[in-house]
């Protein structure tokens, strides 16, 4: 799928293009859809994600070419809010929740992410990611090698210049996974990773006083579609008032984090109890 551009989405920037380049406006595509226009404007600023039969609609209104309408259909069907059981995914091979994911943030200007358990795969290392996908014994052999590449392939986007913003827990830096010359790699990685241009790593430390409590990590992509994993099921959720809860809930979070350099000295003083394990 193309990089997103201007700031915006690629999906959105898509759907727009596309209605200029008919000569439509967003009212008469209103009518002609039954819908409304603000229905329409929402959809191109990437507010809404368009249901599957409306982007149907849209592209045959557009007359887009076959591979963009492809492509669109993709990203809708990406977006699905129908839970991906665990067990499903596992049948399938692990990994194309991986490359389904690639593609939703390839999609995305904006990327914010939150977890308070694990590192977020955005900046995992090799060894971090094994182990991450070795828990249970579920995955093995190829597929496992297959799963950790194509999350490590997902961090080519940490190099586009997106609007990244990564939320962490010092519980989930303290959850020594893989062991200790493990995590002390981790740490390094991350440390490294958060002075790079437009990315924003922040640590919230175990001695900031919470009056917030998520049960589970998130991502939000643009404003417009959540993704939601937990032991057995991966969900996007992308109904306006849900996206608008974690929102509000990553801001709550992004004001408890420290960021810069004193997220990286939270990062090297648990690398340094990590090091003492060794």
């Amino acid at each position: 799928m193309p990089a997103s551009s201007g700031g915006q989405d690629w999906l959105s920037t898509t759907l727009r293009d596309l209605r200029q380049a008919t000569g439509l406006s967003g009212r008469e595509v209103a009518n002609r859809l039954g819908t409304s226009q603000r229905r329409i404007s929402n959809i191109e600023t990437g507010r809404f994600v368009p249901r599957p039969e409306e982007m149907r609609e849209l592209a045959a209104l557009y007359r887009a070419p076959a591979p963009v309408r492809r492509q669109l259909l993709e990203a809708v069907a990406d977006l699905r809010d129908e839970p991906a059981k665990a067990r499903v995914v596992m049948s399938r091979g692990a990994w194309h929740m991986q490359q389904r994911i690639a593609r939703v943030e390839a999609s995305s200007a904006r990327i914010r992410s939150f977890h308070c358990a694990v590192v977020i795969g955005l900046v995992q290392t090799a060894a971090y990611a094994r182990a991450i996908f070795s828990d249970g014994g579920d995955i093995t052999g190829e597929d496992l090698e297959r799963c950790v590449a194509e999350r490590l392939d997902r961090q080519a986007i940490l190099a586009t210049g997106r609007d990244i913003t990564l939320v962490m827990t010092e519980g989930a830096l303290r959850w020594q996974g893989g062991g200790p010359a493990v995590m002390v790699e981790q740490l390094g990685h991350i440390a490294e990773v958060s002075n790079r241009p437009g990315i924003r790593i922040g640590i919230i430390p175990w001695t900031k006083p919470a009056g917030v409590f998520p049960l589970h990590g998130f991502s939000i992509y643009d404003s417009r579609a959540v993704m939601i994993g937990t032991r057995v099921a991966t969900a996007f959720l992308t109904d306006s008032a849900d996206v608008a809860e974690h929102e509000k809930l990553f801001g709550e979070l992004e004001g408890l984090a420290d960021w810069g350099e004193a997220a990286r000295e939270h990062l090297g003083r648990i690398a340094a109890d990590y090091r003492s394990l060794l």
